[in-house]
């Protein structure tokens, strides 16, 4: 691994994210500063950069976190002062106890790391005095109100762009996916051919774990969010179209590409039943198609409007010995249909 990538993110933050977190760290250190008359409030800046998170929920979590730690910290280096002086190696066994305390109640990175900085700039700067040690405790709990303040004032990020575009990928993925194994089932193909099928079909599995995650994020980003009644139905949306249809669409079409690979031989592309099987795996792709553009998470235009799923298959009679194949594909499409196909399902 290179040092640059090591130490470079994948993606810059968002202008918006540096801007806010900018103003808050100001606000913070005029406002603290103003309040308990200090020249450096330090502690509120720290403060106030660590809680500046990317959604409301987050930004309260961390400041809830930030200002624990501190209080544990606080309470620690008086401790350490009364019994071990403000010695250079007080600092150190300072800094051993708070980790120590902290590993006892499993506290969280971000407690833990309060903790121990709290402690050792305490003995360090204010000599353990109670009085320097209160105030600081005050400016922390400053900059984290200051911090989630404005994370809430200045247009809280709301996630649901993300989701909805990892949606629509995972949509255009799955009709992709039912159209390539429909062209596969009426031509020959060769071992490498059948593998490149396969291994594209399991591309599904991260897509949706990544669309579910999405909306995850979405959830979280509207909690505690001025914003969240007009957006929390279009995630609700989503998630029900995830779970009812392209979740289990997508399970059915990967055991058919399965089953496809498993049991494939030349024969099968002179199989009606393998044409008729394919005409309906090209009708049930529009169909996944037209259901996520009715959930407005793809607002691309569709070429019919009309579902392409209309009367049930009636399947001939496999020829040879591809039955065992033809009847695993008919099971897992009548899943599909049953999935797209509401009169059905109902």
């Amino acid at each position: 691994m290179k040092i640059t990538s090591a130490l470079r993110a994948a993606k810059r933050a968002p202008v918006l994210q540096v801007a806010k977190t900018g103003v808050a760290i100001a606000l913070s250190w005029f406002l603290a500063g103003l309040l308990l008359q200090v020249e450096m409030p330090i502690f509120a800046a720290i403060a106030t950069l660590l809680v500046v998170a990317p959604s409301v929920n987050q930004s309260l979590m961390k400041g809830v976190e930030r200002s624990l730690g501190v209080v544990l910290g606080v309470v620690i280096a008086i401790i350490g002062t009364f019994v071990l002086g403000t010695e250079t190696w007080a600092v150190m066994i300072a800094i051993l106890v708070a980790m120590g305390v902290a590993w006892l109640v499993r506290a969280s990175p971000g407690v833990t790391n309060q903790m121990v900085i709290s402690a050792m700039l305490v003995i360090a700067l204010g000599q353990g005095s109670f009085d320097y040690s209160l105030l600081r405790i005050v400016e922390t709990v400053i900059g984290a109100l200051v911090g989630i303040g404005v994370n809430m004032l200045i247009v809280p990020p709301v996630l649901v762009g993300p989701a909805r575009e990892k949606m629509a990928d995972l949509g255009s993925e799955t009709a992709a996916t039912m159209v390539r194994l429909a062209d596969a089932l009426v031509a020959t193909h060769t071992p490498g051919q059948l593998q490149g099928l396969m291994i594209e079909a399991r591309l599904l599995r991260p897509m949706r774990d990544a669309a579910a995650k999405a909306i995850e994020d979405g959830y979280e980003s509207l909690m505690l969010n001025p914003r969240r009644s007009k957006h929390r139905a279009e995630l609700e949306e989503m998630k029900r179209v995830l779970d009812e249809v392209l979740s289990p669409i997508g399970t059915q079409v990967l055991g058919m590409t399965r089953a496809y690979f498993d049991h494939y031989t030349d024969s099968l592309a002179e199989e009606p039943a393998a044409h008729d099987i394919a005409d309906q795996l090209d009708r049930a792709a529009h169909d996944v198609r037209l259901v996520v553009h009715e959930a407005d998470i793809n607002p691309e235009p569709m070429t019919s409007m009309i579902p392409a799923l209309t009367e049930p298959l009636e399947l001939r009679p496999p020829r040879g010995g591809n039955w065992i194949l033809i009847g695993a594909l008919m099971e897992d499409l009548r899943r599909i249909r049953m999935g797209l196909v509401k009169d059905e399902a109902d």
